[in-house]
């Protein structure tokens, strides 16, 4: 045995460890406004400041802040028993329309976690296990995580970046926005197009009833609408574009998606892809963004394919090339990489 290596290895417990029990304290801290009050102060407080600004008990806040401060997701005045937030601290953890909202993916994570005794089972059994049968949590933590990116790119380089759909869409076009959550995607479509007319699909009944509700906040409901539909059947032909935003790796029948998506599609139409970023080869993914997407593909992605129809499971990793594979058996001849992110792929596929 190598000694250096197995302290090597040790230390990458410490750390592993650390940041999972850590993740419980990010979401405690969002859910109950705290990161949000520290910034609010705008000067260094103390537990006793910060347990009255938030209705919280002083000795948990007390305990938080260190755990915080231990992580490094709040700084520590030496010998004053106060804490602040860094402006790089307030941006990641307290804008929720940010490019770096962090608290989502540990909501998204906790949730997660809670599936890990039925996936032991699942690990004997192969059978799946369905989105929706999910701690609740997962939707809303999957919104949070996924919509900063959206914001940020969707509407500013993603669609620009389709062949002809930007110019389509200022005129006025129709879209489809299928596997759409709680519908975060197709509400900042439809703010960005005011012409065009939006329908986001998903099977999931209770996010669709999140979604409507969402839409009428965000006052476009007058051209969007919401409806639990599959990928393989939602209704409606002639679209200018179909979306797939973070899911198509998910379904149990990509092929049947994509053979459906063809069918909808207007005659220049185009199908927007956009799959978590992976090399075509396991050994190129093994990496940090690779291993936040295995991880997460193991416990949400990989079962719930497999609790469907057909059962691929083409998971969080599929690559570029397993993805052409799909499209071109749906029946599209034309496929390409239109943008990408360091955590993204964003593919276009048409007829």
């Amino acid at each position: 045995m190598n000694g250096e290596k197995l302290n090597q290895l040790l230390g990458k417990f410490v750390g592993d460890l650390g940041a999972t029990i850590h993740s419980g304290s990010v979401v405690i801290g969002a859910e109950l406004g705290l990161y949000k009050a520290m910034a609010a102060a705008g000067e260094p407080v103390s537990s006793e400041q910060l347990a009255a600004k938030t209705d919280t008990n002083e000795r948990y806040v007390r305990e938080w802040l260190n755990a915080q401060a231990a992580s490094g997701y709040v700084e520590y005045v030496a010998g004053s028993g106060k804490y602040y937030l860094t402006d790089e601290q307030a941006f990641v953890l307290t804008d929720e329309n940010s490019a770096a909202y962090l608290p989502g993916a540990f909501i998204l994570a906790n949730a997660a976690l809670q599936a890990v005794p039925k996936m032991i089972e699942r690990f004997k059994t192969g059978d799946g296990l369905g989105w929706h049968e999910h701690h609740h949590d997962l939707f809303r933590g999957t919104e949070l995580f996924f919509r900063p990116g959206y914001a940020s790119n969707l509407v500013s380089s993603w669609i620009p970046s389709l062949t002809g759909i930007d110019e389509k869409l200022k005129a006025g076009g129709r879209v489809a926005d299928v596997g759409c959550g709680h519908g975060a995607s197709t509400i900042l479509m439809a703010q960005a197009y005011p012409n065009s007319t939006f329908v986001g699909f998903d099977y999931h009944d209770k996010s669709i009833e999140a979604a409507r509700t969402k839409v009428a906040e965000a006052g476009v409901s007058d051209r969007v609408s919401f409806e639990v539909a599959s990928a393989k059947d939602f209704p409606g032909d002639g679209y200018d574009l179909v979306t797939f935003f973070d899911c198509l790796h998910d379904m149990g029948d990509p092929v049947g998606a994509a053979k459906h998506v063809r069918k909808a599609l207007s005659e220049n139409g185009s199908w927007l892809i956009v799959e978590p970023f992976a090399n075509d080869t396991p050994e190129d993914n093994h990496n940090p963004v690779g291993r936040v997407f295995y991880s997460a593909s193991t416990l949400i992605c990989t079962p719930a394919s497999r609790s469907q129809e057909v059962g691929l499971a083409l998971g969080a990793q599929a690559g570029e090339a397993r993805l052409r594979r799909v499209v071109e058996e749906g029946g599209f001849t034309q496929f390409r990489r239109a943008n990408e992110t360091p955590f993204n792929l964003v593919l276009e596929a048409r007829a």
